[in-house]
């Protein structure tokens, strides 16, 4: 299983569409609004930066978790899936494989931010807080995996990357991640905090606090851990009858 994992892992990571949507654009969206059109106290310059870091690293994360959806419904029709049947790997196996996938291909985008939140603008944490931080972030990327999987096995590839995008770019507006749900109206930032875009930034803000996770953060992931692991659970039946 390990060798499929490694085998997926060198793919994805030479693909350009990867590099592009995982990497590069949530990298580049960071030195963006953290360097242009840059205003007030210094203080303030710095809070945005710290708070945008999480932000940034959260959508490229999230962006590389649901990646796993699109790879996995092409491999389903060009027939890899069926040619994989013939192989020693279970069922089982496989999806842990593509999930385990995930695991690791996340890691450029958390790294590559926090990088450039210490090298260009200055973000000064204690190792701790960096440690925290990015393990918090990397676990938090599960019920996002699950979801990827669910598409993956669920949609065409066509189809499953468009969801794919659109469900990127709108938790992501939603739950704070661009920008604060302070500035938000009142019922868009109630309905934020139920989002797990939202609860997947504490994570890292809260670390930025210096403070563990709160119980309704974790309350609300692990909800959304289980109605995306119950989609990919049913998404994957779904597709077994038919691959």
């Amino acid at each position: 299983m390990f060798a499929y994992v490694r085998l997926e892992v060198r793919r994805t990571l030479r693909d350009t569409g990867f590099v592009v949507v995982g990497v590069a654009t949530p990298l580049l969206m960071y030195l963006l609004f953290t360097n242009l059109g840059t205003g007030g106290s210094a203080e303030d310059t710095m809070d945005y930066a710290r708070y945008s870091m999480i932000g940034m690293a959260a959508y490229g994360a999230m962006g590389a978790a649901l990646g796993v959806g699109p790879g996995i419904a092409d491999d389903k029709a060009r027939g890899w899936l069926r040619q994989l049947r013939v192989t020693p790997l279970s069922p089982l196996q496989v999806v842990m494989a593509r999930a385990l996938t995930a695991g690791v291909t996340v890691l450029p985008a958390i790294v590559s931010v926090f990088t450039a939140g210490a090298l260009v603008n200055g973000v000064r944490l204690a190792a701790w807080q960096w440690a925290a931080a990015a393990v918090l972030m990397w676990l938090g990327t599960i019920p996002f995996t699950l979801l990827g999987l669910g598409n993956g096995y669920g949609l065409t590839a066509q189809t499953a990357g468009v969801v794919s995008m659109i469900s990127m770019t709108g938790l992501s507006v939603i739950g704070g991640l661009w920008l604060p749900a302070d500035v938000f109206p009142g019922w868009l930032a109630a309905i934020s905090r139920w989002t797990p875009t939202a609860r997947f930034g504490d994570l890292g803000w809260s670390v930025l606090d210096r403070h563990a996770p709160g119980p309704g953060t974790v309350a609300v992931l692990g909800l959304w851990l289980v109605v995306f692991a119950g989609y990919a659970v049913f998404s994957y039946r779904r597709s077994a009858r038919t691959v």
